[in-house]
């Protein structure tokens, strides 16, 4: 009888699902009717609405999830969101792929602005991940075969080391071209040391014929950017904070956008979410995350 009552609680869609439902309406009403607000905000209040309903939604369907059985873990995953992110920043002064315009000009209300949008951005392709792992797993598809044999660590680690360190080193002319190493080094340089500290990695998942969490990533991955760039569109129809791609003119195939990204760049998303989860893989160990949560 206890556990008939667990079970039922356990499925019983979480209330944050609703809150999240209510964010995401009530984003999309204000910038229709033009609220300067909204179209200021609209990145990080719709991807907040998001998280929560998505994250609910898997709640009902797993009966776990990360605001509800990891939420002591969420404020990390959070704060490693901007940390990450600020990584690829970095990067991109060099790269200069990518700008924004329509910011707060108060300093205050900029910097929150940034930290509350890329503070979004490891949740959301993590719960749409674990949306994507569920469905396959209830689908048909076989997404367990044979073990894929990688080979040794080392040479993974040394061209991911190369394909990370050698775009930033060149000229400003050719530096904007090298964004897709920068977008796969870290998987290949991270994820063969994640599997030697005994972390989550990609490679024993491939290695043990378990398919599910990589398509799952990937999945999560294309479907964070065709969300991404649905909303940053709005933002930028409605003269809001939104970014501009300055994507080399070389690599703009026929001028075909979804949004405000060519269409090259979509292809980036994928391989993008399977580059978050080995790099907050391999901070989750380095800082412990496990014993500071004890």
């Amino acid at each position: 009888m206890k556990n008939t009552s667990q079970k039922s609680n356990t499925h019983r869609l979480p209330i944050h699902f609703w809150v999240g439902l209510l964010i995401l309406l009530a984003g999309e009403v204000l910038l229709l009717t033009g609220s300067v607000f909204a179209a200021t905000w609209f990145t990080p209040i719709m991807w907040s609405g998001y998280i929560l309903a998505a994250d609910g939604l898997v709640c009902r369907l797993s009966g776990s999830s990360w605001l509800t059985t990891r939420k002591r873990e969420f404020p990390l995953l959070v704060l490693l969101s901007v940390g990450i992110w600020l990584l690829f920043e970095v990067y991109n002064l060099r790269l200069r792929n990518w700008h924004y315009l329509g910011l707060p000009g108060e300093p205050f209300l900029r910097d929150l602005g940034y930290f509350w949008s890329f503070a979004t951005i490891l949740p959301g392709v993590f719960v749409s991940s674990d949306l994507a792992k569920i469905l396959l797993r209830r689908s048909k598809l076989r997404t367990h075969g044979k073990p894929v044999r990688l080979g040794p660590h080392w040479p993974w680690v040394l061209l991911g080391f190369a394909m990370v360190a050698i775009p930033p080193m060149t000229s400003v002319e050719v530096a904007p071209y090298l964004f897709a190493p920068v977008w796969i080094g870290f998987i290949l340089l991270i994820d063969p040391i994640n599997e030697l500290m005994g972390t989550g990695s990609l490679r024993a998942r491939l290695q043990s014929g378990d398919w599910t969490s990589v398509l799952a990533l990937l999945i999560g991955g294309m479907a964070c950017g065709f969300i991404w760039e649905t909303w940053n569109y709005q933002a930028y129809l409605a003269q809001g904070a939104h970014w501009i791609y300055t994507m080399p003119d070389a690599l703009r195939i026929f001028g075909l956008h979804f949004g405000k990204m060519p269409v090259l760049g979509l292809f980036g998303f994928p391989p993008f979410a399977l580059e978050l989860f080995v790099l907050y893989a391999f901070f989750r160990k380095v800082l412990n995350i496990d014993r500071i949560l004890d």
